[in-house]
């Protein structure tokens, strides 16, 4: 009986470098509490938050979706038909997202119309920004509302890919289901 060799090959070949699987659950949508100047549904998976700054901005919230470490920033603010205070609402939109220019090697700007006859801005950052989509909308006499999307986590954007365009369809249906409650009695100066 005779011996029996052989060799390993040297030409090994790494593994390329994976990403985390991500199960994103089903869009499911609840309507927010009746507390607010506005009405909208947001996603059955996220919690409702005051904002921090709820005790001077009591209109203000975060949809916070503990699963996915993402935070949905909306800030409410009245234009009370004064059209300088919708113009300076507008600027410091423009101008929220204009400040991730350093890191952002795009940003896409769209106007769009929504199912409820509302217009918004939304706009897309591209790059690693804390912030990748980012809106507004007014109905340019009593109401606006800004948002962005953020993340509380250090992941790269390309991974997080999936979830951003996951969330993207929820913040396009909460724009889509936005009613402005134009009998709310505001309390804000």
């Amino acid at each position: 009986m005779g011996a029996w060799f052989t060799s390993c090959s040297s030409d090994f070949v790494p593994k390329p470098k994976g990403y985390n699987r991500i199960e994103l659950p089903a869009h499911e949508y609840l309507a927010i509490p009746d507390t607010f100047p506005y009405q909208f549904q947001a996603s059955k998976h996220a919690v409702l938050l005051r904002d921090s700054s709820w005790i001077s901005e009591r209109y203000w919230v975060d949809i916070h979706y503990p699963e996915l470490g993402a935070n949905i920033q909306v800030t409410y603010k009245p234009v009370k038909s004064k059209q300088d205070l919708l113009e300076g609402y507008l600027n410091d939109s423009y101008k929220l997202t204009s400040q991730h220019n350093v890191k952002a090697y795009a940003i896409e700007e769209s106007i769009v119309a929504l199912k409820n006859g509302n217009v918004a801005s939304v706009s897309e950052l591209e790059g690693e920004v804390p912030t990748q989509f980012q809106f507004h909308v007014t109905d340019s006499t009593r109401n606006f509302i800004r948002g962005a999307l953020y993340f509380k986590t250090a992941t790269k954007n390309d991974s997080l890919a999936p979830v951003i365009e996951y969330l993207k369809l929820d913040i396009i249906h909460l724009l889509n289901t936005l009613e402005w409650k134009n009998d709310f009695p505001l309390e804000i100066d």
